[in-house]
């Protein structure tokens, strides 16, 4: 069941809001709905189409918050905005969810606040998973969002599909989204699972429906075969209790050859636009590794090469600890405890478990095993994700004499 709801949520919630244009109140009366869903359909089964049934059932809550309200004037707006009846079962066939993530990349909301309510409507991240995407506190990300619907609701300017021209302008926040849905979805942030594979689907899924609207754009070919050749390596990141496995461990057998050889055809053709962006440049990476054969035989000169290129083109902590990495499979272990000794005075990174699993992965390497030993468990007591804690806890094991 709850399978089914994530699968749906997005897709509902996008039939609401073309409706109604109100994220907020359709977010409530969509909720009231899975819960009257949750509480129903193990009685009385499954709907013939489950989707309808709970767009009905929101649309009526909606309704209801209207006539409760006091303002003659908000009813008869909201009375306007709804879809006449003999299209609505047109409606219901459609896929919304491309366009809610336009509607969420409103330009009233800087890119960080567009990003984080599309990761909380489209790919259903509670408000903590989301915070840890943006690595601040769920306290901050709660006031983030609820200052994002505000400020929609003050803006004057609708909650609605945007034109081909402002479909261009919100492209790059649609793209973040994409990104940030796939990687929650291919390292949960939180939970007992390594991976939560509804999301990643779900973003590969827009990513190849926004390859088809925008067949000529780079980045959008970029990020949908960085996706591709990234999810290439899910059936082997796990043993077969669920554990994780790194990447120089994996059975590179187990990899999705198609979906590599797609995401390098993808590649190569975002390249021959001539205008390179981040999204291809780590798709480039991805490919590098996808190609060698065992990690030792990985070109990591082209892989630091391509790690300081993207550097320049966007300040991220999480790309400055892997060209660390790069660094020490380059120039030795040292120099990327060296460079981890910039990034700790780094903010956005103090405190984060993966600067402390770096450290502890280039100590091991350094021969430090008492070190190494120390910043495993430090990573381990900080990660919300059972999997890697699991992980980095055997890790740290493993060194113990």
């Amino acid at each position: 069941m709850s399978d089914l709801f994530r699968e749906l949520t997005p897709r509902v919630l996008g039939t609401l809001v073309r409706r109604h244009r109100d994220l907020g109140a359709c977010e409530d009366a969509l909720q009231e709905a899975l819960i009257a869903a949750a509480e129903q359909w193990p009685r009385t089964g499954v709907p013939d189409n489950p989707r309808a049934w709970l767009t009905k059932v929101a649309g009526r809550r909606l309704i209801d918050v209207v006539r409760a309200e006091s303002s003659r004037r908000d009813r008869e707006m909201f009375v306007v905005s709804l879809v006449p009846a003999e299209v609505q079962q047109e409606i219901l066939a459609q896929d919304d969810t491309l366009d809610l993530l336009f509607m969420c990349c409103h330009p009233a909301l800087s890119s960080a606040s567009a990003t984080a309510l599309t990761l909380r409507a489209i790919g259903g991240l509670t408000s903590a998973e989301v915070a840890r995407a943006f690595l601040v506190p769920e306290a901050t990300m709660a006031q983030r969002l609820s200052r994002a619907r505000q400020t929609i609701r003050e803006s004057g300017v609708p909650f609605e599909m945007p034109d081909a021209s402002e479909r261009g302008e919100r492209l790059n926040a649609v793209l973040r989204v994409l990104y940030l849905i796939f990687n929650e979805g291919y390292v949960a942030s939180a939970g007992e699972e390594l991976a939560r594979i509804d999301l990643s689907s779900e973003a590969i899924r827009l990513g190849r429906l926004l390859s088809r609207l925008l067949p000529d754009d780079p980045e959008v070919l970029g990020l949908l075969s960085l996706m591709l050749l990234t999810d290439a390596r899910r059936s082997a990141r796990t043993g077969t209790a669920g554990e994780l496995i790194p990447l120089d461990l994996q059975d590179r057998s187990r990899w999705d050859r198609a979906a590599i050889g797609e995401g390098r055809a993808l590649i190569d053709a975002a390249f021959s636009r001539g205008r390179v962006g981040p999204y291809q440049v780590q798709a480039a990476i991805a490919a590098l590794h996808d190609e060698a054969e065992t990690t030792d035989a990985t070109d990591w000169p082209q892989i630091l090469a391509l790690y300081g290129a993207l550097l320049q083109l966007q300040d991220n902590p999480m790309v400055a600890l892997n060209h660390a990495i790069a660094l020490a499979m380059v120039h030795g272990a040292r120099a990327g405890l060296d460079r981890l000794d910039e990034l700790a005075l780094d903010a956005r990174l103090r405190g984060h478990h993966r600067l402390d699993a770096t450290r502890a992965h280039l100590l091991e390497r350094a021969g430090e095993r008492a070190a190494a030993i120390d910043a495993f468990v430090r990573a381990a007591e900080k990660t919300a994700s059972v999997p890697e804690r699991d992980y980095l806890r055997l890790r740290a094991a493993r060194l113990r004499p």
